[in-house]
Order: C-alpha cells, then sequence, then structure tokens
C-alpha cells in the first residue's frame, strides 16, 4: 500500500536525520570542554537523549559493554565503598550494585543523576573508594576531569577506565601520563577488540605537567 511505503520512507529518513545529528553531538562532544558539553546540553536537552540513543545503537553491536564488567568488579568488592560514576548515563552501575553510588552526568536521564561539570563534581575531596570512567572520557580538558578524580578519590583508591579500543595511540604514554596525575597502574585488559579496561590505583596528587601521552584519538562514528 502507498501509505505503507511512504511511512516507511518517512521513518528511515527520520532514522537518517537521527543519526546524522548524533555524529554531530559526538563530534561536539570530543572537540569541546567538559565545560562547553555542559553549556550545550543545558540549551538543548533533546540533544543528549539522541546522542545516549545513538552511543547506546554503537555499544549494542559490540559483544560485551564494559559497564557489565565494572558492574561485576564492584559486586566482587565490599558493599561498603564509595562509588562516583563520572557520566553514568541512564546509571546502570548505581541500579546495579548495593554500594553508595554518586552518578554524575551532564543531563538527568535518570532520577538518580547529579548534573555537573564532570571537571568540577559536588563531593568534598578523598571522600570516595572508586571513581569509574566508562566510556565518558570526552573532553578536550581530560587532565583537569581526571585531577577532579583524583581530588575525590581517598588515598590508595581506586580508579576504573574502560574506553574505545582506537582511541589509545600509545597505551603505555597513556599509563605512564596517568602515573604523573597521581595514578598508578594496577592491571589492564586489552582482550577486547572494542574496549580496554584499564585499572588505576591513587598514590597521592598529582604531580607536574601531564605528558602528551594522555591523549586519546575521539571516537567519530562513520555514516552507515
Amino acid at each position: 500500500a502507498p501509505s505503507g511505503r511512504s511511512a516507511a520512507l518517512r521513518a528511515r529518513m527520520e532514522e537518517r536525520l537521527l543519526a546524522a545529528r548524533f555524529r554531530y553531538i559526538n563530534q561536539q562532544l570530543y572537540t569541546s570542554t567538559s565545560q562547553e558539553a555542559a553549556q550545550l546540553f543545558q540549551s538543548d536537552p533533546e540533544a543528549f537523549e539522541i546522542y545516549h540513543r545513538g552511543f547506546a545503537q554503537q555499544v549494542g553491536r559490540w559483544p560485551e559493554n564494559p559497564v557489565h564488567r565494572i558492574i561485576r568488579y564492584l559486586r566482587r568488592r565490599p558493599a561498603s565503598l564509595v562509588v562516583a560514576d563520572f557520566g553514568c548515563g541512564d546509571c546502570k552501575i548505581a541500579s546495579s550494585v548495593k554500594n553508595k553510588v554518586h552518578s554524575f552526568d551532564l543531563v538527568p536521564l535518570s532520577p538518580l543523576v547529579t548534573v555537573c561539570d564532570m571537571a568540577k563534581v559536588p563531593l568534598a575531596a578523598e571522600s570516595v573508594d572508586v571513581a569509574v570512567f566508562c566510556l565518558a572520557l570526552m573532553g578536550t580538558n581530560l587532565q583537569e576531569i581526571l585531577e577532579e578524580a583524583n581530588r575525590v578519590l581517598k588515598q590508595g583508591g581506586t580508579l576504573m577506565v574502560a574506553e574505545v579500543a582506537s582511541r589509545f595511540e600509545d597505551i603505555r604514554a597513556f599509563v605512564n601520563a596517568m602515573a604523573q596525575l597521581g595514578f598508578k597502574s594496577v592491571s589492564k585488559d586489552l582482550s577486547s577488540a572494542f574496549f580496554h579496561l584499564l585499572e588505576f590505583a591513587k598514590t597521592g596528587p598529582p604531580r607536574r605537567r601531564p605528558a602528551p601521552g594522555l591523549r586519546l584519538r575521539p571516537c567519530l562514528y562513520k555514516r552507515r
């Protein structure tokens, strides 16, 4: 029927527009600071929903979502540990573990989210045991964001980083730069072709300016 065909065509066009908008928003996030990203979503909250939906579709194609690995890790640790989830999205971690989880993001997809810039979270210094960045290290001010994670983590606390594998130019240089930010490498899981899972322990406050190795490539999606 013609009406069915036109509805299908319209749906396909809408899907293409959404995909194009997702790619544009995604590019903005990788080329702006966390503060600029916060302003972008404040002025256009719908943009975050489009971004999150597109992001979920991309990760949905992977054999495993790294957030499930982090949840399994937390379930093996004491439930008394306090967790800070930077860039929490739909709060999968907070809704899957018994721990107290502070969930931070730029837009509240869930009532559990505290809206803030990832470089300025409303937590006291040395108040959390575990900080998590699950596919969330995006701004051009990476150093500032990771220094904030250092600030809120207790001495000896754990930093978990899951990031798209192709974003790492040089994993050794990245780990060396993290050491200058006060994070010692505990373990690296590079077994997935899609993401790397890195565990660090806080050894102290950030030292001197980090090495250029802190760089991560932007994760840009091709037109399909």
